[in-house]
């Protein structure tokens, strides 16, 4: 279930641990303009929902600052939320992770933004769930689908940025 990760726009997916997921992606953008890319809600709003329309509730970029978005697809409405634990720019994002579908199940993500020092940005996030089941129940659901479609809609966000 893991691909290579020498080059940009290919995510490798793995689990390093029995209670975690960990994505690794390079962009072709300075960290900086990757940073603002996850931290800006109008920028968000461009690609988090897989090229769905996303409404973003709520985005306070802070330690203890509550985060919502809904995103409204051809198969229904899905709203996702948490709380940041830790914002350190441009480097680190920890925050919790929930889906309205599954309440009560809630992942700790932390998000790692590594300048490659060549204008390219490695991303590295890592989540944390509280069972292994819970973790098999997010591999299952789609998710890394999901996941390369949003990380395509950075992709060409990114470039027009540039």
């Amino acid at each position: 279930m893991s691909t290579p990760v020498n080059e940009a726009g290919t995510s490798t997916v793995t689990t390093p641990t029995d209670r975690e997921i960990r994505v690794e992606r390079i962009f072709d953008a300075p960290r900086e303009r990757v940073w603002r890319a996850f931290t800006n809600p109008e920028l968000v709003a461009q690609w988090w929902g897989r090229g769905n329309k996303l409404v973003i509730e709520r985005m306070e970029v802070e330690r203890g600052g509550h985060w919502r978005y809904v995103e409204h697809s051809p198969d229904g409405v899905h709203g996702f939320e948490g709380r940041y634990r830790e914002v350190r720019p441009p480097e680190r994002i920890v925050q919790t992770f929930e889906w309205d579908g599954m309440p009560g199940y809630v992942a700790v993500t932390t998000v790692i933004f590594e300048d490659l020092g060549d204008g390219r940005t490695k991303v590295v996030e890592t989540s944390l769930f509280h069972t292994t089941e819970e973790r098999d129940g997010m591999l299952s659901s789609g998710m890394e689908h999901g996941l390369n479609q949003s990380f395509a809609a950075l992709d060409r966000l990114l470039a027009k940025l540039g």
